[in-house]
């Protein structure tokens, strides 16, 4: 068996290359987006403008005529699109990569998967139209299973005790490169790519070429690294350590019948607050960037420095608190302290329209509390979805005689799907619930729905029992 830290340190290093790859466009969306209309302007039959159109004739339906909204909004709606698109081509391939990493193994589809990845920043690089984005984001829609494969890796080689801490790897990857993503896309996105080397010469490239090309590079590094270090896990067992022997010692293992109830409602609840999240939140480009950048017009750079402090703030409540806590505390709780947490964020950002003299030390405030739900809510429930599912050393339950519903890659990669069927809703409603009533109204909304999702929650928020 391979060793269990090598393989975490192989997974969250590879995780931070393609996260770090994943997040350098976050800051640039609003502006890439304008650059499209201002670059399409005049192609009446091209996609962006009967896009456009059609928003404007759904605009004077509701208004009746009075098209008073601003510009900007129509790049929020678009921008909530593209969003929308990514996820929902991940809602439909996440239980099949899942699937597939139970049958032929975890690092075969983690490396096929790559290719995806770098295939779809290769063809963002030399978009020059709003179509051959949309296709970028087609295809690492598509592709993209890095994620769910590192959890279900990080769940192959720990036990169950450990597993919240493990998971909170995840997010404390995730949290490095939000910090760090985002200040390197603003930066390079000021600088042109130059166009008098090899094959670019004189080339027509997006206008963030520069960008993508980097993100092409950390993932070509990535691929490489997985190659040649990343141990195949799939059936792997793990001994179990004293902590995790005298810890329950009398308690029963909950029916194939019980687990599979709680990882219905574990899917229902990820859908339901991503749905309301990710809209508003992290993915933080749909709509708090747009915000930004409606009220006050931030640039790339000025998103970016806001990203980066929900990044480093996120990472040290990561590798800080949560890892401490989770297992006192107990996962549901953990998560329901978050959605609470954004409650409070969202309540912030609903009244940021109307408090224009502290504009950016509100979106700080609720950058805190962003950063707190973004440490805590998906991570939790994906470690108490983790500790459903069968483990290759249960000698009453295992992989191969059990409900196929409780394989690791087919249980976790449904759930990763139901969350991402609510990121592919969450930027659709969320901007075109801003772009037709404002961004007050929207925020408020997703504050009561948050509170309903909490109460929801209760039966989830149990302390686990040590004695």
């Amino acid at each position: 068996m391979p060793s269990i830290a090598n393989v975490k340190s192989v997974v969250v290093l590879a995780l931070i290359l393609d996260l770090l790859a994943f997040t350098i466009p976050l800051p640039l969306f609003p502006r890439i987006i304008e650059w499209y209309t201002q670059r399409e302007l005049g192609e009446d039959h091209g996609l962006l403008n009967r896009i456009l159109s059609s928003i404007r004739t759904f605009q004077t339906m509701l208004h009746g005529g009075a098209l008073n909204q601003r510009r900007q909004w129509d790049v929020v709606l678009l921008g909530g699109f593209l969003g929308s698109v990514f996820s929902a081509l991940q809602f439909l391939v996440s239980p099949w990569i899942g699937s597939l990493s139970d049958v032929f193994g975890r690092k075969p589809v983690l490396l096929v998967s790559m290719i995806g990845n770098i295939l779809s920043a290769i063809v963002w690089m030399q978009s020059t139209s709003f179509m051959s984005f949309l296709l970028a984001r087609a295809i690492g829609g598509f592709s993209e299973g890095n994620v769910q494969i590192s959890i279900a890796i990080l769940s192959d080689v720990t036990e169950p005790a450990n597993r919240g801490r493990a998971l909170a790897l995840v997010g404390l990857a995730f949290a490095i490169c939000f910090s760090t993503g985002p200040v390197l896309g603003a930066y390079f996105a000021q600088r042109p790519f130059p166009l008098t080397i090899g094959p670019f010469k004189n080339a027509d490239l997006n206008i963030y070429a520069a960008p993508a090309a980097l993100t092409i590079v950390l993932l070509t590094v990535e691929t490489i690294f997985l190659v040649f270090f990343l141990p195949e896990t799939r059936g792997v067992i793990v001994p179990k350590t004293g902590a995790s022997t005298k810890e329950n010692p009398t308690k029963e293992k909950p029916t194939v019948t019980q687990r599979l109830d709680l990882l219905r409602v574990l899917r229902w609840i990820h859908f339901a607050f991503l749905s309301i999240f990710s809209g508003k939140a992290i993915g933080v480009e749909f709509t708090l960037t747009f915000l930004t950048f409606d009220l006050f017009d931030w640039n790339n750079s000025q998103n970016g420095k806001m990203l980066a402090f929900i990044g480093v703030l996120s990472a040290l409540l990561q590798g800080g608190y949560v890892r401490r806590s989770i297992r006192k505390i107990g996962e549901g709780v953990m998560a329901r302290r978050g959605v609470q947490s954004c409650i409070v964020s969202f309540a912030v950002l609903a009244a940021l329209p109307h408090a224009a003299n502290f504009g950016p030390r509100l979106v700080y405030a609720a950058a805190v509390c962003l950063a707190y739900t973004s440490a805590t809510v998906v991570n939790s429930l994906t470690a108490l979805a983790s500790l459903q599912c069968d483990e290759p050393s249960d000698s009453s339950s295992s992989a191969a005689t059990s409900d196929p519903r409780l394989l690791k890659g087919r249980a976790l990669g449904e759930f990763r799907s139901a969350g991402q069927l609510g990121r592919a809703l969450g930027p659709l409603l969320a901007c075109a619930a801003y772009w037709t009533v404002g961004p007050s109204l929207t925020y408020s909304g997703s504050a009561v729905a948050m509170v309903v999702l909490s109460s929801a929650m209760r039966g989830i928020a149990v302390k686990p029992k040590t004695e």
